[in-house]
């Protein structure tokens, strides 16, 4: 089972990843783009690494909406939907496409790959950010709550008005 959803979430990155170049609109391409990357996210679940599979689809989850929503707000025209070329150089862009992949391919079937030396850790992600970060994990879980924080605080602070001012301190005044 765990061989057919990979081909199927594989085949599946690929039209999505087919389909960035072949739309015709901003909103089109950014949900074919995220289609893409929860694909290759599903993929990196059924690689062991649950954590990084889940982490790569909200992050691209949330950087796909937070595009789609200043699409909306700032495009002229209407919500990204109008029919515009996506890139430059169509046949260039393509035959570079399609040459990269025909040799990153060739090259999963050509190489021979090592034999796995040793055993597997106990627990992959946390080796996993060990080896991304090393000693600085402490540093980057204090620096990722800060932000979550900051984009909180700025939220918070941009509102125009906040439930007291509708309802009163008390919460008991009429509506406004």
């Amino acid at each position: 089972m765990g061989d057919v959803l990979a081909w199927v979430f594989a085949v599946g990155a690929l039209v999505c990843g087919f389909l960035v170049f072949r739309l015709d609109s901003m909103a089109r391409v950014t949900f074919a783009l995220l289609g893409a990357f929860l694909f290759v996210g599903a993929e990196v679940v059924l690689l062991g690494l649950a954590y990084l599979g889940v982490l790569v689809v909200l992050m691209m989850i949330m950087e796909m909406v937070v595009m789609a929503v200043f699409m909306v707000m700032y495009m002229m025209n209407p919500a990204g939907l109008m029919p515009m070329s996506m890139y430059h150089n169509k046949s260039g862009a393509m035959v570079i496409s399609v040459g990269t992949f025909a040799v990153l391919a060739a090259g999963i079937w050509l190489v021979d790959w090592p034999a796995r030396t040793g055993a597997a850790p106990p627990d992959p992600t946390r080796a996993l950010g060990e080896a991304l970060m090393g000693p600085q994990m402490l540093t980057m879980i204090v620096v990722g709550v800060a932000l979550f924080a900051t984009i909180i605080s700025a939220v918070v602070l941009a509102a125009p008005r906040g439930r007291y001012d509708r309802f009163g301190d008390d919460l008991r005044g009429a509506r406004r």
